[in-house]
C-alpha cells in the first residue's frame, strides 16, 4: 500500500466494471469539459458513472452541457450547493456527497479542482472508516495551487492539501508544471501520483472558420484579473493607434463589469464586443486570432482546443501551456507585458497567413499528443493499479 494511504483494496465487478463518483464544484470551464469528457469515455467503456456538483450555477449554457452529459450517466447527476469560499456551508455539502456516495456503493470517488477534492477525499475517508471499499482521486486542475503560498488565503489551502494528502490514493495532474507546482507548495505525493494530460475529440480538430465580419481578436474564458482581460485591453488600445483593429470578448465573470469600465476608459468604446458565454466552436467563428493573455493556468483547454481547430493563438508562458506548444514553432508572450502582446497583436494581424500556418503546424502536433482516450487509459489504467495496490513512483 503506497505510503499516507487509508485506502482498502477496490474490488470491481466480475466484469471489470467500476461504479465512479466524480465530484467538482462548478460545472463550467475547463474543468468541467475534462470532468464530461472523462465521464463519457468511461461510460462508453462500460464503467458506471456519476457526477455531483453546485445546484447555484444556472446559466442556460451550462444548464444544456449538464442535460447532455446526463444520458451518460448510470449513477446520475447530483446537485447540492457548494460555495466558492471556505464556510461553515461546507459541512451540509460534505454531508449530502457523503450520503450520495454512500447510496451509490461506489468504488471509485474522483474529486477535481479544490473544493471537489477537499469533498471527495473525507466522503472516501468517512466511507472507508465505516467499512467500505472505495479509491480515492483528486485532480487539482490548479484549484489551491494558484494561491501564492505567502498569502493568507494560500496558507489555508496549502494546510489543508496537506492534511487531506493521507486520504488520498491517488494524485492526477494534467501537466507536470501542477505536478511541480504540488510538489514545491504541498510536498513530495505520498501516494500514487501520474501525470495524464487533458485529450480532446475527434470533433475538435475540424479547423475553425472565422465569420465575415469576425473581429480581429477573441477572448474566451472566465472574466476575471488572473485571466489577463485588463492586459488584452491595455494592449488593444495600443494597436488601435497603428490599425483600427476590434476585439471580441466571450465569457462571464466576477470582474466582468470592472473590464467594461476600462474599455470606456481606454477609449476602446465600439471596438470591443462582450458576448457572454457561449460553446468554444461558436465563439471561434469570432474571431480571428486567439488571445489568451492569462497570468496564471494548469493546463487550458482553451489553448487545446484552438490549437485543434487550427486557431491562430497568442498566448502566455505559463503554467502549463509550454507542455501544449512544445516542439513547435509557436512562440508564447511573458505575462502582464501589454507591450509585448499589442507588438504580436501588430504582427499577427499584419501577416495572418503566416499565423494561420503556424496555427495547422500546433493542430498536428496537438493531435497526436492529446486525445480522450488516451486520457482515459492513463486514468483507468491508475484506478486499476490503485485497485490492485500497486506501488507507484510520484509524478515525474
Amino acid at each position: 500500500m503506497s505510503a499516507g494511504s487509508e485506502r482498502n483494496g477496490v474490488q470491481p465487478a466480475k466484469d471489470g466494471s467500476l461504479r465512479i463518483l466524480h465530484c467538482l464544484r462548478a460545472p463550467v470551464g475547463g474543468l468541467f469539459r475534462h470532468v464530461r469528457d472523462l465521464s463519457r469515455e468511461q461510460a462508453r467503456r462500460g464503467h458506471c458513472v456519476g457526477v455531483v456538483c453546485d445546484a447555484a450555477v444556472g446559466d442556460a449554457l451550462t444548464e444544456a452541457r449538464l442535460r447532455e452529459l446526463e444520458p451518460h450517466l448510470r449513477l446520475g447527476l447530483k446537485r447540492t450547493r457548494m460555495s466558492r469560499e471556505l464556510g461553515l456551508s461546507d459541512l451540509s455539502a460534505y454531508l449530502a456527497i457523503r450520503r450520495h456516495a454512500a447510496s451509490l456503493g461506489i468504488d471509485v470517488i474522483h474529486g477535481h479542482g479544490a473544493k471537489g477534492g477537499a469533498y471527495s477525499r473525507l466522503v472516501a475517508r468517512s466511507l472507508k472508516r465505516a467499512g467500505a471499499s472505495v479509491a480515492s482521486c483528486y485532480t487539482p486542475h490548479g484549484g489551491s495551487l494558484h494561491y501564492h503560498p505567502s498569502t493568507l488565503q494560500g496558507r489555508i489551502y496549502m494546510h489543508l492539501e496537506r492534511q487531506l494528502a493521507g486520504a488520498t490514493d491517488a494524485l492526477i495532474f494534467e501537466s507536470a508544471y501542477s505536478a511541480n507546482r504540488y510538489a514545491a507548495q504541498v510536498g513530495r505525493p505520498l501516494c500514487a501520483a501520474r501525470i495524464i494530460p487533458n485529450g480532446l475529440d475527434a470533433d475538435d480538430f475540424a479547423e475553425a472558420r472565422p465569420a465575415a465580419d469576425a473581429a480581429d481578436f477573441l477572448f474566451v474564458g472566465e472574466l476575471r484579473r488572473l485571466k489577463g482581460v485588463d492586459v488584452l485591453l491595455t494592449a488593444l488600445a495600443d494597436v488601435r493607434r497603428a490599425r483600427p483593429v476590434r476585439a471580441v470578448i466571450v465569457g462571464g465573470g466576477p470582474d466582468e463589469a470592472a473590464f467594461k469600465a476600462e474599455c470606456v476608459q481606454l477609449g476602446l468604446g465600439s471596438a470591443v464586443s462582450f458576448r457572454g458565454a457561449m460553446p468554444v466552436r461558436e465563439a471561434f467563428g469570432l474571431g480571428r486570432v486567439l488571445v489568451v493573455p492569462s497570468l496564471a493556468e494548469s493546463f487550458p483547454y482553451i489553448v487545446l482546443e484552438a490549437a485543434a481547430a487550427a486557431l491562430p493563438l497568442l498566448a502566455t508562458d505559463v503554467g502549463g501551456i509550454p507542455e501544449i506548444v512544445a516542439g513547435t514553432d509557436t512562440a508564447l508572450l511573458p505575462p502582464q507585458d501589454a507591450v509585448k502582446l499589442a507588438l504580436a497583436m501588430l504582427d499577427a494581424i499584419n501577416d495572418l497567413e503566416a499565423v494561420q500556418a503556424r496555427a495547422r503546424r500546433l493542430q498536428e502536433a496537438v493531435a497526436r499528443r492529446f486525445t480522450v482516450p488516451a486520457m482515459a487509459d492513463g486514468v483507468l489504467d491508475l484506478y486499476a493499479a490503485v485497485s490492485a495496490d500497486i506501488p507507484l513512483a510520484a509524478a515525474q
